[in-house]
């Protein structure tokens, strides 16, 4: 086996134990939460480190079978957290109130078109 082969082969043992060191991290996180959100950015990261495995797969092996896969689950992962943040930003935007004028309010200061300080 020659020099570059050694440092191939050292380098992606390397990639692959820090692969399996985060997905214990991130097991962890997913586990443990504490909230939503966190539990959301960590299956976002899970998709990455799939992809990374794969990828360090496919450098171990030269083989270039994977690299379509990549490309679908990239496209799932950003679909997927795009989907959760607007489900998140939904759940978490605050509910309208009535003002003592009769019109909705977000803030409870009257008037929902933005204009402060005015009266009508």
């Amino acid at each position: 086996m020659s020099v570059p082969e050694t440092v191939d082969r050292v380098l992606l043992t390397a990639a692959v134990v820090v692969i399996t060191v985060a997905g214990a991290g991130l097991l962890t996180r997913i586990w443990r939460g504490p909230s939503m959100l966190d539990r959301a950015i960590s299956l976002d990261v899970c998709a990455a480190l799939i992809i990374a495995g794969l990828g360090a797969k496919s450098a171990f092996a030269r083989d270039p079978f994977y690299f379509p896969i990549m490309l679908v689950l990239a496209f799932l992962g950003f679909t997927g957290s795009v989907g959760i943040a607007r489900f998140i930003a939904a759940r978490d935007r605050p509910a309208l109130r009535r003002g003592a004028d009769g019109t909705e309010s977000s803030d409870g200061q009257g008037g929902s078109d933005g204009r402060e300080g005015e009266t009508r």
